[in-house]
């Protein structure tokens, strides 16, 4: 027991100490970044060094920059950066403190002078401009004329001067504790490591041992990079260092190859992890020491040396933080998914919120049509009427105490069984009416008040009826918006899901094959909805996606698999983007013929053929009423509608309520349009018929012929109607043929049209759609004499088994698995 004790006690005090050293670290890091950041030493710092950097022995473009940007970035902290600037400048020499002097304070002056000017950013770097020059231009006339060298160089430092501006004005912000955006383009990272490479010139002239500060450091920086950003970041940081402490010495010009080869072959050693880098930095200033002066190649190695040993006590944590904010790198990768993924969720919440809003809007216009508020409510309406009727005539009758108040239960029921009488055939029962007269004092005043409130108690059930009505197309098309949403919000919040079988299986299969496999994706394996992506390389792209990996997908989940989508890549060995997706079980074939009336171009018919999503495929013939322009516009009207509500995933019944309720309203003109629409399941051949005024539709399959029929007005006549669904289960091969009522009703000098279409259908030789049409088509126009009397159209559609184009690959496995 006091083993177990002992052992356990350890544990646990490892752990409390980890997590104090945790916290205390965190304190820390907060109180440097509120000292550094917040109160502003690290501009301080960083404007000292700056006012020592000379470049060129005489040219000092960085200090006036820097305090150009610090007065837009941070004006509050612009006199104690002049402190910083000017002591740095001391620390030089008196001559360069002085012009830094004069230059800052001409900057200052104009600023000032232009501070309510606009365009200040494009302001900012002229002034950093004419304030080096004029300030150097004046220093050297007063000691000697200016020679042409001299002009040049006074230009250069402008010019520097400006372009630094610029530079640390991307710079200065990325160091800001409210930055947000983590994230670093590929010039702000640029304008880092110039600002860092200024900075370092400031130190030229700082010794250790022989070991120079500026090497130490734009070595430490060229690893730590290196190691975070790769190959080509860390040469990019070795080249602009390099290339600005040469300038400041013309002694380390070779110390820009050093930096730029070490910062490389570091960057190409990153897989070996920190002693990796390391050995990078030691290759290059061996190979770079042995090729320049010998006899600096000591100190150089010493250099390097104290580089390494900071890096690689640099902590981890450094690297992750760091890797954030360099694209490219693993910890860049995951900052951006989890950024994508908030974004993701926040929108998939916000639709499923709307959704609930228009489910909430569709809850209220829905009546619960209960009987006990039916019988209450017929209740009410029966005392109005007879309030109604009693005002005009009982009101004023001597009997009205005998009848209301006597006897009110008899009375009430013999005027309420002459309502209903009333109400359904319109006249009255003649033992009611006998019971009535012998009852009533003045029974025909009362019977012709009856029939006359009568006429307003019907108008107003019929308006009600349309309300109510109305309502329930409201709430279904607000139900449709709703269900659509929240199918949106579930596509949006599609996550990986973890099928380790299958995906070890895919893995391994396409390993055996050779084939690259960089990613992969499974996220739905659902029966008819797989879902799968992956991320290869190919040498040379020959189809493998639909020949190879779609039959191998196909052998492992147990049906066909198709490629949804590829994007390949141009160059050898590049990465290629694969989607798969279930194949559908039956494919479609259509084919169509239409002729206008009188053989002109304009036809009052009008079809349509839409992919629907969720596998679906919809067929569609509209036939406005007439013929000509106007009735084409209400037919392709229709039709257009359809599509569009149709394609948003609202089923199909309330999308023909909503058009209708559109067409009808949309104009007072008795113009109306037929519609005739089959949607055929892919998955399992179902089809359902919404047939609104349009003619029957025939099902061939072999040599029995499947009447399809319902009876709908057109479309327009009334706002409100119940559509009838006719649904029918299709096999392999059958053909569906729609027609327009040019083609049903157009055959001359036959008796019944129905039986001659199902002969002439039954005995054609061919399976193909678009003949099928063509020949019913030409058989109706040669009843005719070849004239022409509607509008015809006919559609027809072969329903087909899918037959993958490559069979599946079988997957062998080892013996061994």
């Amino acid at each position: 027991m006091m083993d177990s004790i002992t052992r356990v006690e350890p544990k646990a005090f490892r752990a409390e100490r980890t997590k104090q050293m945790d916290k205390l670290r965190n304190r820390l890091y907060a109180k440097l970044r509120v000292i550094l950041l917040e109160r502003g030493w690290l501009f301080y710092i960083i404007g000292f060094l700056l006012g020592r950097a000379v470049i060129l022995s005489v040219v000092s473009p960085f200090a006036v920059a820097f305090l150009a940007t610090i007065w837009l970035v941070h004006k509050e902290k612009t006199l104690k950066s002049i402190v910083a600037v000017l002591l740095g400048a001391l620390s030089y020499s008196l001559d360069h403190s002085i012009f830094i002097a004069l230059a800052m304070l001409v900057f200052v002056f104009l600023g000032g002078f232009f501070k309510k000017a606009k365009n200040q950013q494009v302001l900012i770097p002229l002034f950093v401009f004419l304030s080096t020059v004029a300030t150097r231009v004046f220093q050297y006339s007063i000691s000697q004329q200016l020679s042409p060298y001299d002009w040049m160089l006074v230009f250069v430092e402008g010019v520097l001067g400006t372009v630094l501006v610029l530079i640390f004005m991307q710079s200065i912000p990325l160091l800001s504790p409210k930055r947000y955006n983590p994230a670093l383009k590929n010039e702000e990272i640029v304008c880092m490591i110039i600002l860092i490479a200024s900075i370092l010139t400031g130190t030229i002239g700082w010794e250790l041992y022989g070991a120079s500060f500026e090497q130490v450091f734009s070595r430490y920086f060229v690893l730590l990079l290196a190691y975070v950003g790769g190959a080509a970041i860390g040469s990019t940081v070795g080249v602009v260092a390099g290339l600005i402490l040469s300038l400041a010495n013309v002694a380390n010009l070779y110390q820009m190859s050093l930096l730029a080869f070490s910062g490389l072959l570091g960057g190409l050693l990153k897989e070996g992890r920190k002693p990796g880098v390391a050995v990078g930095l030691f290759v290059g200033t061996f190979l770079i020491g042995i090729y320049g002066n010998a006899s600096q190649l000591v100190p150089s190695i010493l250099e390097s040396s104290i580089a390494i040993f900071f890096f690689l006590l640099t902590p981890a944590s450094w690297f992750k933080k760091l890797s954030r904010y360099i694209p490219g790198t693993e910890e860049y990768t995951n900052e951006q998914e989890q950024y994508l993924q908030k974004v993701r969720n926040v929108t998939a919440k916000r639709v499923e919120q709307f959704s609930n809003v228009f489910q909430a809007l569709s809850n209220s216009f829905t009546t619960v049509d209960g009987q006990v508020e039916e019988d209450q409510e017929s209740r009410r309406e029966t005392d109005y009427f007879l309030s109604q009727v009693t005002e005009k005539t009982c009101q004023n009758c001597f009997m009205k105490e005998r009848c209301w108040q006597k006897e009110f239960d008899k009375t009430y029921s013999l005027m309420e069984m002459m309502k209903d009488d009333m109400g359904e055939g319109g006249k009255l029962n003649r033992k009611t009416a006998r019971e009535f007269e012998s009852y009533c004092v003045k029974p025909k005043k009362v019977l012709d008040a009856m029939k006359e409130e009568m006429s307003y108690f019907e108008a107003n059930q019929k308006l009600k009826q349309q309300v109510m009505e109305s309502k329930k197309l409201v709430a279904d098309q607000l139900q449709g918006v709703s269900e659509v949403m929240e199918d949106f919000a579930k596509e949006i919040l599609k996550e990986r899901q973890h099928h380790e079988q299958q995906e070890l299986q895919i893995v391994h299969a396409l390993k055996k094959m050779g084939i690259e496999l960089e990613k992969l994706e499974i996220y739905r394996l659902d029966k008819g909805n797989v879902d799968i992506e992956m991320t290869l390389t190919f040498y040379d792209y020959h189809g493998e996606g639909s020949k190879l990996i779609a039959p191998v997908l196909s052998d492992i989940l147990k049906e066909v698999v198709v490629v949804k989508q590829e994007e390949i890549a141009p160059f050898p060995n590049g990465y290629s983007y694969l989607a798969f997706g279930s194949a559908r079980e039956f494919v479609v074939e259509t084919g169509a013929a239409n002729a206008a009336k009188g053989g002109g171009l304009v036809s009052g018919d009008s079809y349509t053929t839409i992919e629907l999503g969720a596998g679906k495929y919809a067929m569609a013939i509209s036939d406005g009423m007439g013929n000509g322009e106007r009735a084409q516009e209400e037919s392709v009207e229709t039709l257009r509608l359809l599509q569009q509500i149709l394609q948003t995933g609202i089923p199909e019944k309330v999308a023909i309520k909503s058009i209708n309720s559109i067409l009808s309203l949309r104009s007072t003109d008795e113009m109306f349009a037929t519609l005739d629409l089959a949607v055929i399941d892919l998955h399992n051949a179902f089809v359902q018929f919404l047939k609104i005024g349009s003619t029957p539709s025939f099902i061939k399959r072999g040599d029995q012929l499947i009447k399809v029929e319902a009876s709908n007005l057109p479309m327009g006549i009334i706002q409100e109607f119940d559509v009838d669904i006719v649904s029918e289960q299709l096999m392999s091969d059958d053909l569906l043929i729609m027609m327009s009522d040019g083609i049903f009703d157009g055959p001359k000098h036959v008796e019944n049209t129905d039986i001659w279409l199902k002969r002439k259908i039954r005995d054609m030789r061919t399976n193909d759609p678009q003949e099928i049409a063509d020949l019913i088509l030409e058989e109706v126009i040669r009843t005719r004499s070849g004239e022409i009397e509607d509008d015809m159209t006919v559609v027809v559609a072969k329903v087909m088994k899918n037959i993958p184009k490559w069979a599946s690959v079988p997957v062998y496995h080892d013996k061994a698995q």
